[in-house]
């Protein structure tokens, strides 16, 4: 399962509120290899897929493709105001490093395929 704060919440309500087809879009986490520490985190909007992982939380529809979903079961997604912009963040219990950009994970026994940072 993966959750929402409120205030992640109210800010993908207000992107979606101002999308013509936002009645099909739902928010889409997804995982895939690469960044400093194996993996990295994305964040869509998209449409369901039929074998989606489907959560509702906060009236937001969340989206999790099943190979994503082992790597973020149990996480929430937050969003962060910053006086240099503010961004979503994953807080990922599965996680047992991370980089400090804040995208990039690795878990307990995933590695991924880590990158370079530029």
């Amino acid at each position: 399962m993966v959750t929402l704060t409120e205030k992640a919440a109210l800010k993908v309500k207000e992107i979606l509120e101002a999308r013509e087809d936002k009645e099909q879009l739902a928010l889409r986490l997804y995982v895939k290899s690469g960044g400093c520490s194996g993996f990295t985190y994305g964040l869509a909007l998209d449409t369901p897929r039929e074998d989606d992982n489907i959560f509702e939380c906060g009236g937001v529809t969340i989206l999790v493709d099943p190979w994503s979903a082992r790597f973020v079961d149990g996480s929430e997604i937050d969003f962060k105001e910053a006086l240099m912009g503010g961004g979503f963040a994953i807080n990922n219990p599965n996680a047992v490093r991370t980089c400090g950009c804040g995208s990039s994970f690795r878990t307990a026994d995933e590695e991924g395929e880590p990158e370079l940072c530029d």
